[in-house]
């Protein structure tokens, strides 16, 4: 089985690709807490246009100097085919579509109370999401997302079986509670009539 892009960088297989895009990635997000979108956009791109015209024009003069026929350093980046095709933008459209209408289901299921029990979970949820907002904002919650997602993966990997017992734990608990929170509720169960 291959593995991704993704996966190779979050795993830090190799260290010299997950640094740039971890530190980059943070230095953007850190900086948005700072600084308005657009002008970190606006920057970002002024220090990448500096560095591809700066190593540009080093180029030529190195070239003139050696007089080599090197041709134009981001040539193979240029003849890089970078089209979106359409029939993979109906894919990733049609997965998006799905992934959403997902969640609508979800939510009118929960909001609508179709399971008493369920829709109880999601509002502790939202309450703790409420102490969780005035704790942090959230960009700050982006930037925690951002360092987790390059730390928990490599951590989990490092000490798998000691997780994965704990997690057993938790899940056997969890699932004991909300059964006798149904059995406790009547009108938590499904499909029965309440008398």
């Amino acid at each position: 089985m291959p593995v991704s892009l993704v996966e190779c960088l979050i795993y830090w297989r190799d260290p010299k690709k997950s640094v740039p895009v971890f530190g980059g990635v943070l230095l953007v997000l850190l900086a948005l807490t700072y600084v308005s979108l657009i002008s970190v956009v606006a920057y970002a791109s002024l220090l990448a246009l500096t560095g591809t015209v700066a190593f540009r024009i080093y180029k030529n003069i190195i070239q003139a100097v050696q007089k080599t026929g090197d041709g134009h350093p981001f040539k193979e980046y240029l003849d890089m085919d970078v089209s979106l095709s359409p029939q993979k933008a109906q894919e990733v459209s049609q997965i998006a579509v799905a992934h959403v209408n997902a969640a609508i289901s979800e939510l009118r299921r929960l909001f609508l109370v179709e399971d008493l029990v369920d829709s109880f979970k999601f509002g502790v949820f939202l309450w703790v999401l409420t102490y969780l907002g005035s704790w942090f904002n959230g960009m700050t919650l982006v930037i925690i997302a951002w360092v987790t997602l390059f730390t928990l993966p490599k951590v989990y990997e490092a000490n798998q079986v000691q997780i994965d017992t704990n997690l057993e734990i938790v899940r056997i608990k969890i699932a004991e509670i909300t059964t006798k929170v149904k059995a406790a509720i009547p009108i938590g169960k499904k499909g029965e009539k309440v008398e």
